[in-house]
């Protein structure tokens, strides 16, 4: 019987043997690998253009006040769409009616009373997409005689930006190559297959060029608003890691 344990545990001791001899073997070395960021830019002229308007009225009673600028607003929109305008293309982007207060009412005994309703204040924004960037300054110009008499930031826009995209991503790409190729020549290694490569999301390309006009319905001139559309910017970045192979 203890010659059959002695066997046993010793037939153990060989098996366990290999397991020991790999478990203490050291762990592979990692690859070498060089890490860059590329960015890139593209221009595309917009063809598009983002307008709001905003109509303000006042009047003693907000009731007052908001049949006004329900007038108002309604020319403007059937204007709109007068230019060509589609439905798609008109949007409400802002309602608000707001009292108005007198602060200038102190008792003749000095006692400042509360401040009082005057009046209410209407407004009401319409965004609207123009297509026709030819006739964007006639459609300002417009706005303003049918009512509008606030607002008037503009934003321009590509409707299919994707190719300006695709190049400003080829732009970021060749960027990232050529800041490895010198990384590797001036630490003396040579530059092994792409390893990784990613587009960081994070990166937000910038708005299109905004621009503001202040109308005043009472002084319009009756001439066609100037307009400059220049060119939308697109970026790109992307992430590139590289294998070094020596």
């Amino acid at each position: 019987m203890r010659n059959r344990h002695r066997n046993l545990i010793a037939a153990l001791l060989v098996l366990a043997t290999p397991v020991l001899a790999g478990a203490q073997e050291p762990a592979a070395p990692s690859p070498r690998t060089l890490v860059v960021t590329g960015t890139g830019e593209a221009t595309m002229k917009p063809d598009l253009a983002i307008a709001s308007f905003t109509v303000l009225r006042s009047a003693e009673t907000a009731r007052a006040a908001l049949d006004q600028a329900n007038v108002a607003m309604s020319e403007v929109t059937a204007g709109m769409r007068q230019f060509g305008a589609e439905d798609r293309d008109l949007q409400t982007s802002g309602f608000s009616i707001a009292p108005q207060y007198r602060y200038d009412n102190q008792r003749p005994d000095g006692v400042q009373n509360p401040p009082a309703i005057v009046g209410y204040e209407v407004r009401n924004t319409l965004t609207v997409r123009v297509r026709d960037l030819a006739r964007l300054g006639e459609i300002l110009d417009r706005a303003v005689t049918l009512g509008v008499n606030q607002g008037g930031d503009i934003s321009f826009a590509v409707a299919e930006p994707r190719l300006a995209r695709d190049a400003a991503r080829k732009k970021a790409v060749a960027d990232a190559g050529a800041t490895a190729e010198l990384l590797a020549e001036a630490a003396g290694v040579t530059l092994g297959p792409v390893r990784e490569i990613s587009e960081d999301l994070g990166v937000i390309p910038p708005m299109p060029l905004n621009r503001s006009m202040k109308m005043m319905a009472a002084e319009a001139a009756p001439s066609v608003v100037p307009v400059e559309t220049g060119e939308n910017t697109f970026t790109a970045s992307v992430r590139m890691v590289y294998d070094i192979s020596d």
